[in-house]
């Protein structure tokens, strides 16, 4: 067992630090490689971050709401390094990293190919790389697919999602297909909690979610940093009239 650090990925050419927003897996859940184990905010986009490596998630670095720069640890994953070190006995050691990465390569191929059928995003629902693969090698349709009740972000389908919509499938559990191919959801999808208030006379106070913080900051930075002057000059223009 080896523990690898993972940091703060690059998200954009003008992107030094993104803001953690959730983490969609827990202290000693195992995880895959280029699976989404956490949701972060930037100036831009807020995405999904994948993990670099399998293994378990041994510790947590960085808490939801804070802001960590590019580069810097956001969490520590317990992987198995036996695997990873031990050379082939079948082939050169010279040819084994190319080995490796033609293979990297042909299994992206594939998984990209297999999700094209499936849509980044149908109606409000959007679905990730990961989840599409799946979708597709599970010939599970697009109908089925927008049944299946998310437990992510704004009813995102995670990984866990749609494994346990195909387990049930198989067990013959899953709901039958209605009219047209239409599918109904099994469970009804969770409303969403309410964002605290603060409730005093007729007025209503609202916690501010992230976006407009950071309209106010940016607002408020265009005061204090460029100058705001009128300016005006008088002319007399009898003559002229």
């Amino acid at each position: 067992m080896a523990l690898v650090e993972m940091v703060m990925p690059k998200m954009g050419e003008s992107v030094m630090e993104g803001t953690v927003l959730s983490w969609l897996k827990n202290v000693g859940d195992p995880i895959e490689e280029d699976e989404s184990i956490l949701e972060v905010a930037t100036d831009k986009v807020d995405t999904e971050i994948p993990s670099t490596h399998a293994g378990v998630l041994k510790e947590i670095l960085a808490q939801e709401g804070d802001v960590i720069e590019v580069g810097k640890p956001i969490a520590l994953i317990e992987t198995d390094a036996s695997a990873a070190s031990t050379p082939s006995a079948s082939a050169p050691s010279e040819e084994t990293p190319i080995v490796q990465e033609a293979e990297k390569i042909m299994e992206s191929a594939m998984a990209t190919a297999s999700a094209a059928e499936i849509p980044v995003k149908s109606g409000d629902k959007f679905y990730s790389p990961l989840v599409r693969s799946i979708a597709k090698e599970e010939g599970i349709t697009l109908a089925e697919l927008e049944s299946v009740p998310g437990t992510g972000k704004d009813g995102r389908i995670t990984k866990q999602d749609i494994l346990s919509y195909v387990s049930t499938k198989k067990a013959g559990k899953a709901p039958a297909g209605g009219t047209n191919g239409q599918s109904k959801p099994a469970t009804p999808r969770p409303a969403p909690e309410p964002m605290p208030v603060t409730v005093s006379g007729e007025d209503e106070i609202i916690q501010m979610d992230r976006m407009r913080k950071m309209i106010a900051e940016r607002m408020l930075a265009s005061k204090q940093i460029a100058p705001h002057v009128t300016s005006f000059v008088e002319a007399d223009v009898t003559d002229m009239v």
